[in-house]
């Protein structure tokens, strides 16, 4: 009982406990719950209140959504009904502007047919009077018709009855007719020509001669007649010996230095050097003198006094292009050029040296081209340069107009400048006046007395050439050179030519001598034309 007791009073009191802890979290989660139940309610009513406000707001918003809708609509008809009314107006506007301009162009066409109907009266009754008159066209016709066969058939019986007077048929009075007109034409054309010629001639001849004659005086230079050889004077015969050297080597080795051939014949005291390239030959003369001056000749001496004589010629060859230079008054040119211009020194054509030469028609040209008012820069470079492929064409193949022209191209001359080279000898056509002064000065500055010279044989031939080209002509009698080549004169038969054809003869005897033969200056053709007439008194 006691152990049951005690078992009971555990239990109970673990009971107790039990009770004591459980009950208060039991209370706890059922206030919880009821808490959790009474919570949701709340939020549900919330929720719910919430739920119509929003629902409120939103009826209301669509009501004024609808009521914005209706204003809207609304306007948006009224507005329709404005424009509708609006091109409704414009509309009928236009409609009336159209009705109005249509009426403006059916009167007008109406106008346009009322005129139409008239002008088609008019042409119909102008048609009439036309055809009338055409009809008495048709009668005049016929009538002129009639005349003219009768005209005809009287001017073919006058015509009979001339070729029966005259013994001549229609084609043989007409040919002998238009003979006798083209005779009678070319005689005034000639005396017509020839007037015109002499009146240009008087005027020209005498501007041209002021002009020259003026240059002329201005300008004189000295003329130096050179040749193809060198003449070195020896103090005596025995220094002749001495040049030669042991077997030769002396003159061997100033020949394959210089490339100038030495003569030493039985002249007394004189070294004949003969080359073409005369810049070889000048460095030969000076340093054979050298060598004779020295005393010492021999192979290494004779090779250092050629390389010194060399490098002093170069250095001549530039002061004297530069001296050329300073002397025409121009400048600017490529320093090839001027050595080009110093080379011309040493080079001479008919006799006559082409430096001085080059040099006398630059100024000349210049001196002309300022009477002008002409480029005077221009005329004097042209004419220092238009004979400067004379300084190697010797070395060059071709003649010494191409080569100059090609040497300008090359150093960037103007072109005109090439142009004037190229046209000194007339082998093209000159392009400035500059360029046909170039000719001038060029011919003027051959002409001058002594300034050239050529061998016997040439100028006899030059003559006997002359006279040929002037005796192949038809109606040449005779022909004669005179003045030294200067002038040709020509004695034709009275019975052949007659003064119209003999002007005619001497111009183409004058072309064809230009075209056939080489001559300095220029040449005078003279035609003479005498008829004599004799009889005798029996």
């Amino acid at each position: 009982m006691t152990i049951l007791s005690s078992l009971l009073l555990d239990v109970s009191t673990g009971l107790a406990v039990a009770l004591f802890v459980v009950l208060p979290v039991l209370g706890l989660a059922i206030g919880g719950a009821a808490a959790y139940v009474i919570l949701q309610k709340i939020a549900k009513k919330k929720s719910e209140q919430k739920l119509d406000e929003t629902s409120q707001q939103v009826e209301k918003m669509l009501a004024s959504a609808k009521a914005e809708c209706k204003q809207l609509k609304k306007e948006a008809v009224l507005e329709a009904k404005e424009q509708e009314l609006k091109r409704r107006n414009e509309f009928e506007q236009e409609m009336k502007e159209k009705r109005a301009e249509q009426q403006r162009i059916e009167a007008r066409l109406n106008k346009q047919e009322d005129a139409l109907e008239r002008k088609d009266q008019e042409l119909s009754k102008k048609l009439d009077s036309v055809e009338q008159q055409k009809n008495n066209l048709n009668h005049r016709l016929e009538e002129v018709e009639k005349t003219r066969e009768e005209l005809s058939h009287q001017h073919e019986l006058m015509v009979q009855e001339l070729e029966r007077v005259a013994q001549l048929t229609k084609e043989e009075a007409k040919a002998q007719l238009t003979d006798e007109i083209l005779d009678e034409t070319r005689r005034d054309c000639a005396v017509q020509v020839r007037n015109l010629e002499q009146q240009a001639k008087d005027e020209a001849d005498l501007n041209a001669k002021n002009i020259i004659t003026l240059a002329i005086q201005r300008c004189a230079s000295d003329h130096a007649s050179e040749s193809t050889v060198s003449v070195v004077p020896l103090p005596n015969d025995d220094m002749k010996a001495r040049i030669i050297g042991r077997e030769g080597r002396n003159i061997r080795a100033i020949e394959n230095a210089t490339g100038i051939e030495l003569i030493i014949d039985d002249t007394p005291e004189v070294v004949i050097l003969s080359g073409f390239d005369p810049v070889r030959r000048e460095i030969a003369r000076l340093t054979l003198e050298r060598l004779i001056s020295d005393g010492r000749i021999h192979p290494a001496r004779i090779e250092e006094t050629v390389e010194k004589v060399t490098k002093e010629i170069d250095q001549q060859i530039k002061a004297a292009g530069e001296n050329a230079m300073f002397e025409v008054g121009i400048f600017g040119l490529h320093p090839e050029l001027i050595k080009l211009i110093g080379r011309l020194k040493f080079r001479t054509s008919y006799g006559q040296n082409v430096y001085r030469h080059s040099i006398e028609v630059a100024q000349l040209a210049g001196l002309m081209a300022q009477e002008l008012g002409l480029d005077v820069n221009f005329a004097k470079r042209a004419g220092l340069l238009h004979d400067i492929g004379k300084a190697v064409d010797r070395e060059q193949e071709g003649t010494h107009i191409q080569i100059g022209a090609d040497l300008a191209k090359k150093y960037k001359e103007n072109a005109m400048i090439v142009n004037a080279i190229m046209a000194h000898h007339g082998d093209v056509e000159p392009k400035t006046i500059e360029a046909v002064l170039i000719q001038a000065a060029d011919a003027i500055s051959g002409a001058r007395p002594g300034a050239r010279r050529e061998t016997g044989s040439n100028y006899v031939k030059r003559l006997e050439k002359l006279e040929e080209i002037a005796s192949s002509f038809r109606g040449v009698d005779k022909s004669y050179a005179i003045q030294a080549g200067r002038e040709v004169r020509v004695i034709v038969k009275p019975d052949q030519v007659d003064d119209t054809k003999a002007m005619y003869l001497a111009k183409d005897i004058a072309k064809k001598i230009e075209n056939e033969l080489e001559y300095p200056g220029q040449i005078k053709v003279n035609v003479i034309r005498e008829f004599r007439s004799a009889e005798f008194a029996k």
